[in-house]
């Protein structure tokens, strides 16, 4: 994989931070199976990559902390494929897509707001019609049996 990994915008992983690691995948696939390292594990040194700003780095590091492997290195793998090249593709998507993910921004804080006035008024004026709705449709007790 000769092209560079983007995480967002024109940040990009050299393919020099990526160290890629092949071996036999598990499951049914005929005689090729036992021949062929079809399994990919991708690892990226997050800790020590240049490629990230510093921001999104820390950012990175406090969001993968479960995935982290030494608390530095992330690994993905991929064998769904019978094509060593295809698992390539999509553990480089499934890394770049964590990445992307991981040092994305936080949304922004959520600002309380009340309902206005207006609205509150309006919604008690519409639960008391609902009331006096339902309260008409059952019919009067006791009385002389009209």
């Amino acid at each position: 994989m000769p092209e560079p990994l983007r995480v967002r915008g024109s940040v990009v992983v050299p393919e020099a931070e990526l160290v890629w690691r092949f071996s036999r995948s598990s499951g049914p696939g005929g005689q090729h199976v036992n021949t062929s390292d079809t399994q990919v594990e991708l690892r990226y040194d997050l800790a020590a990559s240049t490629a990230l700003p510093e921001v999104w780095k820390q950012r990175a590091l406090e969001r993968l902390a479960g995935r982290l492997v030494d608390g530095r290195v992330l690994v993905v793998r991929a064998s769904e494929h019978r094509s060593q090249w295809r698992n390539r593709e999509v553990a480089a998507a499934r890394l770049a897509s964590l990445l992307g993910e991981a040092t994305a921004p936080p949304p922004k804080a959520r600002r309380a707001t009340k309902p206005s006035k207006g609205m509150v008024e309006a919604r008690l004026r519409n639960k008391k019609h609902r009331a006096e709705l339902k309260r008409g449709r059952s019919a009067p007790r006791g009385g002389s049996g009209e």
